[in-house]
């Protein structure tokens, strides 16, 4: 399959297409999504192919002001996505923080995100490792374990 570059400068309503490694190949559309179907087309009645065997890369040309505001859109982009995974890493310490000695429902209210978020966050959290609730004083996690069977057991047998 070729590949051809192809060049796309507004006339009026329309975009007109140039394709600069087979001079005389021109086309237009009104649409620039619809611009790469033009330019294929163009191309393969010039080179007598088919269409589906041509592939374009459509580079519109744009004002300086417009490349201008399409870099500061970018930037923006680009600091909200930073922000974004920032605040996820902070929300992820937040959460195995407060739920050292909260459960995850309280945890999340006063995060102001649902039990099931502070679980994901948790779950998500990078090899930090999970830091138990608290146990009572000298009450190892056997012992703990021990206990709720214990419970479990009388449970039953009432």
């Amino acid at each position: 399959m070729s590949t051809y570059r192809v060049v796309a400068r507004r006339s009026g309503d329309w975009w007109a297409l140039e394709v600069p490694d087979l001079p005389g190949v021109f086309s237009q559309a009104k649409r620039l999504e619809k611009a790469d179907e033009a330019a294929r087309e163009a191309i393969a009645v010039m080179l007598d192919v088919e269409p589906d065997t041509i592939s374009v890369t459509v580079e519109p040309q744009l004002s300086a002001e417009e490349r201008a505001i399409l870099r500061e859109a970018a930037a923006a982009r680009k600091a909200r996505a930073e922000a974004e995974e920032r605040e996820r890493r902070i929300m992820q310490r937040a959460a195995a923080t407060l739920t050292q000695h909260l459960s995850q429902r309280d945890a999340g209210r006063i995060l102001g995100l649902s039990f099931q978020r502070v679980s994901q966050l948790l779950k998500d959290e990078p090899q930090v490792a999970m830091i138990e609730p608290r146990r009572a004083k000298g009450q190892s996690r056997r012992g703990k374990d021990e206990q709720q069977r214990k419970t479990r057991r009388s449970k039953v047998s009432v």
